[in-house]
């Protein structure tokens, strides 16, 4: 009988994330310190506010363990836009539009030919996202990095800040049963859940394939499949925010479909069903080589850890539905009706004829 194979097993001790969380608390001490006023707490994260009727958003994300297979496959030029698109896409959940990012990167050493890759990834996705790199800083720390054989190894982390009316802030209150959910599509893996994909598809680690190899499903090398960079969705969400009524906005990364919990916070007595997945192959890649390797990995381990082909969530009101497709259809963005607000205070999925509720 093959042994399920969860997070967990793979290195990230869940119940230990959460525990370490709770002690985000203690940050609420310094609430007091904003200089114009109190700071505003939402579903996820906290913006605060830069004068009358207007708020920053300030977030910094990085792409984790992600950078270990950019050293392996030998390929860096890509790594900067998952690292842009964790942090604005994280900005844009409250509404505000990035306005500026800056990167942090940490190595073994500045190579000068790495620097360009990396720098160049940045540039791309910041492009994207319509806002300029506006600083950042190369630290060689040769005795805290380590790298692959003899890749350079290397960190990076991208800090973003983006700006909103009070008006316009996307609060996550007002959700009732009924609501619609909008998921826009994602490029596959993203930059979550990589310590599993890792030990799971990589021989480096433990895996069954060589990073150039293609198995069946795929029509690329699985190094370069696992590299795809991270959706940037700050166009078609401020474009949407812009015409209809968004009641919560979810970057589906790290947690995956159990993040939709959050909202309950703004908007109690609700819950979440979604029933329209259609992911890349990548994922069935995954269970299918994890069953390869005598392990099971389960339908409800891949929508607690991964996007499942949706990397950003939206609730709209059902009214507006028709309003939110036709401005989406102009956005020229992939997207589809992936589930509705519930009353049964779960987060449910429908999937493979099976339905399964997230702890």
């Amino acid at each position: 009988m093959s042994k399920s194979y969860t997070y967990d097993d793979a290195g990230v001790n869940r119940k230990q994330r959460v525990e370490s969380k709770r002690h985000l608390d203690i940050l609420q001490e310094t609430y007091r310190q904003s200089v114009f006023g109190s700071v505003l707490r939402l579903p996820y994260g906290n913006i605060f506010p830069v004068g009358q009727d207007r708020y920053l958003d300030l977030v910094v994300e990085g792409v984790g363990t992600k950078v270990l297979i950019a050293q392996l496959v030998q390929k860096y030029d890509t790594i900067g836009i998952d690292a842009v698109a964790m942090a604005v896409n994280d900005v844009i959940r409250s509404g505000a539009r990035p306005l500026a990012v800056v990167d942090n990167i940490h190595a073994q050493e500045s190579n000068p030919v790495l620097v360009k890759d990396w720098l160049a990834g940045v540039v791309v996705g910041a492009v994207e996202s319509g806002c300029p790199v506006t600083g950042g800083e190369i630290g060689d720390v040769a005795e805290i990095i380590n790298g692959l054989s003899q890749n350079v190894g290397f960190d990076l982390v991208v800090a973003s800040v983006g700006a909103v009316n009070k008006a316009d802030v996307i609060t996550g209150e007002g959700i009732k049963p009924g609501d619609s959910i909008i998921g826009f599509a994602s490029s596959g893996l993203h930059s979550n859940g990589i310590t599993l994909v890792r030990k799971i598809l990589f021989k480096q680690w433990g895996g069954k394939y060589d990073p150039l190899d293609i198995p069946e499903g795929l029509d690329r090398e699985v190094g370069l499949e696992a590299l795809e960079p991270t959706k940037i969705y700050v166009k078609p969400l401020l474009e949407l925010a812009s015409k209809v009524k968004v009641k919560a906005a979810v970057h589906i990364t790290g947690d995956a479909y159990t993040k939709f919990n959050n909202l309950t916070r703004a908007s109690p007595g609700i819950g979440f069903k979604f029933d329209n997945f259609h992911p890349q192959p990548i994922f069935a890649l995954l269970q299918r080589t994890a069953a390869e390797l005598g392990y099971s990995l389960s339908d409800e381990e891949m929508f607690k850890t991964f996007n499942m082909g949706w990397g950003f969530g939206v609730i709209v009101d059902r009214l507006d539905l028709d309003e939110v497709i036709r401005v989406l259809d102009s956005a020229k963005v992939a997207f589809g009706v992936i589930g509705e607000v519930t009353d049964r205070q779960t987060v449910e999925v429908l999937y493979n004829c099976k339905r399964m509720v997230l702890a």
